[in-house]
């Protein structure tokens, strides 16, 4: 993990906020199984970190909540990023394990990263990864080499060091993958709109990022173009955080998605912006 692709000046997702139905089954599942602490936590809502002061991801048990609704636009996934290749080797030697077998599991080989990819209890989905040294990222021009191969299991293992005990503390939300309606509206909308730049682009799916990052925002419209918003209230994506260096920055692109009519609130200090497809950012000073 290279810090300055998660700092100033690199506009960057931080804390992402989900909903759940069962909010301490959620909890026997990040914080015992994974290994992430409890930051805050009251009946509906906890709040989840790594290093014991910062929140990487927020559960909501809303009044009402309904199960996750298929073929709609919202969460693809969202990557919690390791700091290193031995601390994934240790949650899959970990996962494998405690699971007994029994959860399904994909791992990939993205050229610029390794991961893990499985489900919450809810369907929410999750990435856990690790990047390469971005030395060694192929670029041609603009746009970075990201394929997806089978993950080399035992190489990873072999570099195992220790025992999963949780959530090491350089841990960070290292990016997010979203369902959208129409993949143009929603390149319209992060690179005109947000200024982020196209860094790959596969069929169906877009890959954007600041500051030379292999993708900070990831798109697509696997469940289908036009794609219908998540319903109020189901078990899926409330916001995720985009973390600006400063106001300035923040100011400029909040004028830039207004230009495009964009619905904006503002709340506790933050704004609260909606993509064209209605996932929501929630916009931070770093």
């Amino acid at each position: 993990m290279e810090k300055k692709f998660f700092q100033s000046p690199t506009i960057y997702v931080g804390e992402v906020s989900i909903n759940v139905t069962d909010l301490e089954r959620s909890l026997e599942f990040y914080r015992d199984f994974l290994g992430f602490k409890v930051l805050e936590q009251t009946a509906t809502e906890a709040k989840l970190t790594a290093d014991g002061e910062k929140a990487i991801l927020t559960l909501v048990q809303p009044e009402g909540v309904q199960p996750k609704a298929p073929r709609t636009a919202g969460l693809y996934h969202y990557a919690i990023l390791l700091p290193n290749r031995s601390d994934l080797a240790a949650l899959l030697q970990h996962i494998a394990e405690k699971s007994g077998g029994n959860m399904r599991l994909g791992a990939s080989d993205h050229f610029v990263s390794e991961a893990l990819y499985f489900d919450d209890p809810d369907g929410n989905g999750i990435e856990i990864a690790h990047d390469r040294d971005s030395g060694t990222w192929e670029w041609e021009g603009s746009m970075v080499s990201m394929g997806t191969v089978a993950l080399d299991a035992q190489g990873l293992l072999a570099d195992r060091k220790a025992p999963w005990e949780g959530m090491p503390e350089d841990t960070i939300m290292g990016h997010i993958h979203l369902h959208v309606s129409d993949i143009e509206v929603a390149r319209e909308f992060y690179i005109n709109g947000i200024g982020y730049d196209v860094v790959t682009e596969l069929p169906g799916a877009l890959f954007t990022s600041s500051n030379g990052y292999h993708h900070h925002i990831g798109m697509n419209t696997w469940n289908g173009v036009g794609a219908p918003r998540t319903p109020e209230n189901s078990v899926g994506l409330n916001w995720f955080k985009l973390v600006f260096p400063d106001e300035s920055t923040r100011q400029t692109t909040l004028e830039n998605v207004r230009k495009l009519n964009a619905p904006i609130r503002e709340a506790d200090g933050d704004y609260f912006v909606e993509d064209p497809s209605g996932n929501t950012l929630r916009f931070v000073i770093g």
